[in-house]
This record gives C-alpha cells, sequence and structure tokens, in this order.
C-alpha cells in the first residue's frame, strides 16, 4: 500500500470517528461521501459488539445524540421494535442517512431531527420520557461533553438509563510496533487539546454521568482491534493509516516533521502485510441511571 492508494480510501478514524460536527469541536475528516462510506465500514465493524452491551429491551424508547449517519440507531430499533429518535447536525449525513434506511426498507424505524447535541430539538413534552439516551464517539470532540451528558439526563425518565461509549486513544496499541509509530501517534493526539477536544475522554465517562447527577451502575470496554488473518483485519489497518494521512497538516504543526509522518505511512504499509501484526484496542463504555 502507498500513500496514493490510501488517498483513493473513505477517511478512516481508528478511533471510530462518527463525523458529527458539533459547536464549539473541530473534526477534521467532514461529512463527503467519502467519510460517509467511512462510517458504513465502522459501523459493520463494530455494531454487533456495542449492541451487547447496551443491553436493550423491547420497548425501550431510546434517544441518540449525535447519530450520524444512523446506521446504529437503526440496530437499536431493530432490538427494541420502537422508533428510534436521533439528533444530528449536518444535514448531508441526514440525507445520506435517510436513503440508507430507505434502501434497506428501514425508514420507519428512525426519525432523524437536525439539531445540536448541546440544545436537541426536543418539544417540552418529550423531555424526561425516554428510556435511553445514548452516545457515541461524540463526547471526544466537544469542548463542553458535560453539557451534553446532562441533556442526555433530562432526556430520559426517573430511572432511565444514559449509555456513553468513547475513545481513550492513548490505549491504541499496535504489535509489533512500527518505526515512529509512538512520536506520531503522540503528535496526533496533541492535536485534540490545540482544538479544545480530549483524545482520552474515555477515562473520564464515569465521572461525567456523576458530575451531570447520573448514578453511574456499570463501564466496560468494546473489543475495537483485529490481528493478522482476521478477515476484517485490512479494514482496521487501513483505518489507522488513513486517519494519520488526514491529520498530516496537523500533525505537522505540533512540530513532527511531514517526512517523518510519511515514513510511518510507508512502515504501514509493510506491517499490515505481516503475519504476526496485531492492533489492539478497546471503546470506553459506562452506563448511568437518573435518580428517582
Amino acid at each position: 500500500m502507498v500513500l496514493s492508494e490510501i488517498n483513493t480510501l473513505p477517511s478512516q478514524d481508528m478511533c471510530g470517528h462518527e463525523g458529527k460536527g458539533m459547536t464549539s469541536s473541530h473534526y477534521v475528516h467532514g461529512t463527503d461521501a467519502a467519510e460517509q462510506q467511512r462510517l458504513t465500514i465502522m459501523n459493520r465493524l463494530l455494531n454487533e459488539r456495542c449492541l451487547a452491551a447496551t443491553r436493550l429491551n423491547e420497548g425501550d424508547r431510546v434517544i441518540d445524540f449525535g447519530a450520524g449517519l444512523g446506521q446504529f440507531s437503526r440496530a437499536m430499533a431493530r432490538v427494541t421494535k420502537v422508533k428510534v429518535i436521533g439528533i444530528e447536525r449536518s444535514n448531508e449525513q441526514i440525507e445520506v442517512a435517510k436513503a440508507q434506511a430507505a434502501e434497506t426498507r428501514e425508514s420507519e424505524l428512525l426519525e432523524l431531527r437536525q439539531g445540536e447535541a448541546e440544545n436537541p430539538p426536543l418539544r417540552d413534552s418529550e423531555w424526561g420520557t425516554f428510556d435511553v439516551a445514548h452516545a457515541r464517539f461524540l463526547l471526544e470532540h466537544l469542548r463542553d461533553p458535560l453539557n451534553v451528558v446532562k441533556n442526555m439526563l433530562r432526556a430520559v425518565r426517573p430511572g432511565g438509563r444514559i449509555l456513553l461509549a468513547d475513545d481513550d486513544c492513548e490505549t491504541l496499541r499496535l504489535w509489533p510496533e512500527p518505526a515512529g509509530w509512538t512520536t506520531v501517534w503522540d503528535a496526533y493526539q496533541r492535536t485534540y487539546d490545540r482544538h479544545g477536544n480530549d483524545p482520552r475522554i474515555g477515562r473520564r465517562l464515569v465521572q461525567l454521568l456523576h458530575q451531570a447527577g447520573a448514578l453511574p451502575r456499570r463501564n466496560t470496554m468494546v473489543f475495537f482491534g483485529a490481528c493478522a488473518g482476521d478477515p476484517d483485519f485490512g479494514s482496521f489497518a487501513l483505518n489507522i493509516a488513513t486517519e494519520i494521512l488526514e491529520s498530516i497538516e496537523d500533525i505537522v504543526e505540533i512540530g513532527v516533521a511531514k517526512s517523518m509522518v510519511e515514513r510511518l505511512l510507508a512502515e504501514l504499509a509493510v506491517w499490515r502485510e505481516t503475519p504476526d501484526a496485531a492492533i489492539w484496542y478497546g471503546m470506553f463504555w459506562a452506563e448511568g441511571i437518573r435518580p428517582s
């Protein structure tokens, strides 16, 4: 794999970013067709594992903050048998989400509303009525994630659940480690800090639930990796390479030479074909309850 090959691929993000450019946030990947293709791949790799963590029940009424293309929202609706309300800022994402739902004849499973997670478009009568409020790969892009968690708490009924799933990019490990990996990946994480966002917010999820007034009840990790020999390993590996490529200018601004980043991308192309390569990563996941 060479740089020109990476450039033809959908913009990938190992940390799973759903591309929901929120107010007071920085999201480099945008909402173009390549990003939408990336989200489709990511959902295929991750959704079943995430559904297992949610422990949804038939009849649960769910609101999904930062719904993206709505693929996971529809997956939750298939379990609950109840239409999910999805909040999404991007009109481009909403239009593609509607088209995808129509293509699979699942339009009745999802109601998408255009708006900000910081100020969700809910009617007065809807606040405090949902059984579950969910957000995945959203809080890391926000300068005030606590505000959104407070909104999620307000959205659910007393005894309702708040489900948070997000990244701690520092925990990502590649082995055997390609030359230059640690330097470049550390610089990538610092690009978040420069924009007031948090690439390690996953470790804060339980604290955010507590600070918002919820009662933290459960935390776990959802594995998001693979090893050589896994049919999906190539998708995970390309995810990492294209994420770095997409962020190369920001990484260079941190102080890493562009030539070093390009050498790492070449190293990753070789590493991806080795028989003992492995990606170790876990998405952080936490659940809280709204007090009665």
